[in-house]
């Protein structure tokens, strides 16, 4: 049984609980329980009282009841009791009374039109019921009147309601409805239909206008969803100006906030009028703040990392959860989502490829770390015809033998998704790996080589010889060199013709053009005269003999007859390099957590895969200057292309906020039948902390060391 003004009474109801506290409750007496007790059982109380007792609040007095005229006027959402109220009516009130009461007589029409009567609504004020609710704020109570000066304009006259005892007030004449209605001007100039929807509904409320207004965008599109509305940085001190001052007496309010992350509420408390209002800042979606889960997901799927973040946001004294917390929305929702998304790009894709034909794809491997110590290793297959990643594998070291098998066993499980998928393959685009050779060639699979690789293994030994002394004339062949083994390549449809081809620059560097092979008996270029006669290499000389001991090996021969004519995997490699932005070499985590990171870069890479050249105002293509490392300080021009979209940003968004947050069980299934390994540290025992800890000796400290 409430004791004072703490304690309220809604209209159907009081309840009175010994240990019962509210936000600003205050003890309750005993004496007052004995008594709502003897109300309730008539004077024969069981042996068990419940701590909780309830009455209805028609069985209370008009003066129990300490703003019984801001409730029955709309200004106050619950009925305060006053200290040491009794319940004493036992009949129901009359017809005369039940009418007084707002909430008695919404179901009852007027007899003359009967309708549903309007919205309660002081002219005076015009505040209505939802107008006090959190959220909205009516236009009318926005000034900051002090409290000196409050309880003046807008509270009616004792002689209205005998149970106020405030000073006495003149009231406003109140218009007739039709009146307000011709008079008052549409603030939605150019929207018809709310324009229409106020001049013909009778029960039309400002403060639904106000909400409309503030949940429109410029295209008045109205979307209600949380993670699709705009979000803005407001400091503290700003959001308390707006809770200072009551809205119906403009006294100073007592003011309780609460955060759980990003989110925010507010407990306002007048204790002149008893208003009161609980405001979030953010929608709850179920009992979880919408904003935390949106911060989890933005920094999840654009590949950003938390703890960079966190930092961030304690530099601005921006609040933010834990990473505990975000690692739970992951597990739940996030990472289901992702797994799902790429799950339904994948078949899309598969299901095409199998409707077309042979397919022609590229594979590569990339490592979590440098070297061959790597415990993670993710073997990428691209359709090299539509430039779009079709499968990615992620395999953990201890899978296999050792981290050096990764990529053979990456290989032979895109290959058996293919197959399963009714994929049929033309050959196969890699590196010279020498474990892929093998099994592609046991597995009857046209496989060719990527020219980048081999040109890049030359390069790098006869750059080592022309360092060497007598051999300083290879520097000037080596740009040619490359071209070569490029032309050769795009030029040749057999595999001998590439090797004939390959063999000729023998000849060509001596300024002999004309070659005993007869697949390719004389050079292609025009004969013409050089200007630099000491260019020439002769047969026997030291820089002749490193060359050729170069160009004639026998691997280096087997690649170039196996070489690919057309597709290459710089692709893949361009690829390699987008997987960095989403999960960087010197960061650890996860298999799911990996996974799910190259799933992003997937979904990333093949949304932006044929972005096109950007083009000045003209009409002209743009490019930059560029100055690679491998040309160690040439300039070349690269094309700069159109900026990059995230649509499939906003699709997992979409797909966390409306299918998995609302039922994530078949989501979580998907992930469930993913094969997760055992972490690398469970194959080995764990010691006791205190033993480890014991045994450890600092470097410069080995005075105790025996």
């Amino acid at each position: 049984m409430p004791s004072g003004k703490g304690r309220h009474a809604s209209c159907s109801v009081a309840s009175c609980n010994n240990q019962d506290r509210s936000l600003f409750a205050v003890p309750t007496e005993e004496e007052v329980r004995t008594q709502w007790i003897s109300f309730i059982f008539d004077g024969n109380p069981p042996g068990t009282v419940p701590k909780i007792l309830h009455v209805c609040a028609k069985h209370f007095t008009p003066e129990s009841f300490s703003n019984l005229f801001q409730f029955q006027s709309g200004f106050a959402t619950k009925l305060w009791l006053n200290a040491g109220a009794i319940p004493t009516l036992r009949e129901p009130p009359s017809t005369s009374e039940e009418v007084s009461t707002p909430q008695m007589s919404a179901g009852k029409r007027h007899v003359s039109c009967q309708t549903d009567p309007p919205t309660t609504c002081t002219v005076g004020t015009q505040l209505s019921l939802r107008t006090l609710q959190p959220h909205f704020r009516s236009a009318a109570v926005q000034a900051s009147v002090s409290c000196k000066d409050s309880c003046t304009s807008t509270l009616p006259s004792a002689a209205t309601n005998p149970l106020l005892t405030s000073t006495p007030i003149k009231r406003p004449a109140k218009r007739p409805r039709e009146e307000m209605e011709e008079e008052e001007e549409d603030p939605f100039e150019g929207t018809s239909s709310m324009a229409e929807s106020r001049r013909e509904d009778d029960t039309y409320d400002p403060a639904s206008s106000v909400s409309v207004s503030l949940s429109t965008d410029m295209s008045g599109v109205v979307s209600n969803a949380p993670h699709k509305t705009k979000k803005y940085i407001v400091h503290e001190s700003c959001i308390m100006e707006l809770f200072e001052l009551c809205p119906i007496c403009k006294c100073v309010c007592e003011v309780r906030t609460r955060t759980i992350g990003t989110f925010l509420t507010v407990d306002q408390l007048c204790p002149h009028c008893q208003f009161t209002r609980h405001w979030k800042s953010q929608p709850v979606l179920g009992s979880t703040p919408a904003g935390n889960i949106e911060l989890s997901a933005a920094v999840y799927i654009s590949g950003a990392s938390f703890f960079k973040l966190e930092k961030i946001f304690k530099a601005m004294q921006l609040q933010v959860f834990q990473y505990d917390t975000f690692r739970r929305h992951a597990c739940m929702f996030i990472e289901p989502a992702i797994v799902h998304q790429w799950t339904s790009s994948q078949n899309d894709i598969l299901q095409r490829l199998s409707m077309e034909g042979k397919a022609i794809v590229s594979g590569d491997m990339r490592a979590d770390s440098p070297g061959h110590s790597a415990k993670f290793g993710s073997y990428t297959m691209m359709d090299l015809k539509t430039n779009r990643v079709i499968d990615i594998q992620l395999v953990q070291s201890n899978e296999v033998s050792g981290s050096n098998h990764m990529e053979k066993e990456g290989l032979q499980r895109s290959l058996t998704l293919l197959n399963e998928r009714g994929v049929t393959l033309d050959c196969i685009v890699t590196d010279c790996h020498p474990q892929i050779q093998k099994f592609l060639r046991e597995s009857n699979i046209t496989q060719f080589f990527d020219v980048w690789h081999i040109e890049k293994g030359i390069s790098k030994q006869l750059d080592k010889y022309a360092k060497m002394k007598d051999c300083e004339r290879l520097r000037k062949w080596m740009r040619s060199i490359k071209n070569h083994i490029y032309w050769t390549a795009a030029s040749s449809t057999t595999g001998p013709e590439r090797v004939a081809k390959w063999n000729s620059i023998l000849n060509h560097v001596q300024n002999i053009h004309t070659h005993e092979d007869p697949i390719f008996p004389n050079c292609q270029h025009e004969l013409r005269k050089t200007r630099d006669k000491k260019k020439w290499l002769k047969a026997g000389t030291p820089e002749f003999f490193k060359l050729e001991k170069v160009m004639s090996n026998k691997r280096i021969l087997k690649a170039v007859e196996k070489i690919s004519p057309h597709h290459q995997t710089s692709s893949v490699e361009a690829f390699h390099s987008v997987i960095l932005r989403f999960a960087p070499k010197n960061v650890v985590f996860p298999f799911l957590g990996m996974l799910c990171r190259l799933y992003l870069a997937v979904l990333y890479y093949n949304e932006n895969a044929d972005r096109p050249q950007a083009k000045t105002s003209a009409g002209e293509p743009v490019f930059k200057v560029h100055f690679p490392k491998a040309k160690k300080g040439e300039c070349v021009a690269k094309p700069v292309k159109t900026k990059p979209t995230f649509h499939y940003v906003q699709g997992l968004m979409d797909l966390i906020f409306e299918k998995v947050f609302v039922d994530p069980a078949p989501y979580m299934e998907e992930v469930m039948k993913i094969p997760i390994p055992r972490d690398l540290r469970a194959e080995y025992v764990r010691p006791d902390k205190e033993e480890v800890i014991a045994s450890y000796v600092s470097r410069f400290n080995q005075e105790g060391a025996a």
